[in-house]
């Protein structure tokens, strides 16, 4: 009799945790929480708008790559989130993590508070403004560990934290090279140019970058090869002072860059255009010509 009493007292606490489990996914599908971490096992794996192979995509991630698992019930997909994107990929191409992790992650909304524990009822440690730099440690429960400057360390909700592979960069270094880049508007384009008498397009960026201490190759195929800082494969990971790439096949003449500028936030960079364009000017990432054939990006 007593057999029977803790055999049914185990499997109503197996069918509470299940329950509890069950509760607790839900809640973070729901609410749009991370559920998991999972890490891309494939290069240029297609994030997609739906389930589907033959749905569009939406961007395409790296091997090794943290995101954000928000869905894991449909099969042979899971829905992830990463740098400010959410959609589909194969769940042939991601792992799932299990235990602690390192990446990087960016604030998604302003006054986000950093907590002493995975609850909106933990104390406040610190808050963030949007776009601030966290590195993400783990998850539990749908809130993110994280490191602030390596001074604080708490809980916030996976929600408020776009994940992303790359170190938050030196706000320093990022201003110089922005208004160091803005100085020289309106300087005419001269090809083989790389002084303020007249720039190339990798001209400019090796002029600039070498006033912040960077020595750059001249030509946009050697500096997007350089091995040089991070690589970043999507317009929504960039930052200002980032380096931005392109190809157009017509003119690449096979090579892996046509062309080469200066992210300066809000959609634009900064870059030696051509003659006819007014050489350097600003331009738009995220329509026509430069959203069409861009490659990546570089943060150094």
């Amino acid at each position: 009799m007593i057999y029977f009493a803790g055999k049914a007292a185990k499997v109503l606490t197996l069918s509470l945790l299940t329950a509890l489990l069950l509760t607790v996914s839900a809640f973070a599908a729901e609410e749009g929480l991370a559920q998991a971490a999972g890490i891309t096992t494939g290069a240029a794996l297609r994030m997609r708008t739906e389930p589907s192979t033959e749905s569009s995509v939406v961007t395409q991630l790296n091997k090794d790559v943290i995101v954000a698992v928000l869905d894991s019930s449909i099969e042979g997909w899971y829905q992830v989130a990463y740098a400010g994107k959410s959609g589909y990929v194969s769940a042939d191409y991601l792992s799932l993590v299990e235990g602690p992790f390192e990446t990087y992650g960016r604030i998604s909304g302003g006054g986000v508070n950093v907590r002493d524990s995975a609850s909106t009822e933990g104390g406040v440690v610190t808050s963030l403004e949007e776009g601030a730099g966290v590195t993400v440690t783990g998850l539990e429960a749908g809130w993110y560990t994280v490191s602030v400057d390596d001074t604080f360390e708490g809980y916030i909700r996976s929600d408020y934290v776009n994940l992303t592979n790359s170190a938050p960069a030196g706000d320093s270094t990022v201003g110089s090279v922005v208004e160091l880049a803005k100085q020289y508007l309106g300087t005419r384009y001269a090809y083989g140019g790389a002084s303020p008498s007249g720039f190339d397009c990798s001209g400019f960026t090796m002029y600039i970058f070498s006033k912040v201490g960077y020595s750059l190759p001249h030509s946009a195929t050697s500096q997007w090869q350089s091995g040089l800082g991070t690589r970043l494969y999507s317009v929504s990971e960039l930052q200002p002072g980032d380096l931005v790439f392109f190809c157009d096949p017509s003119i690449s003449r096979g090579k892996a860059c046509s062309h080469a500028g200066i992210y300066v936030g809000g959609g634009q960079m900064i870059h030696s255009s051509s003659p006819r364009s007014g050489g350097v000017i600003y331009s738009d990432l995220y329509s026509g010509y430069y959203s069409r054939y861009f490659v990546g990006g570089i943060r150094l």
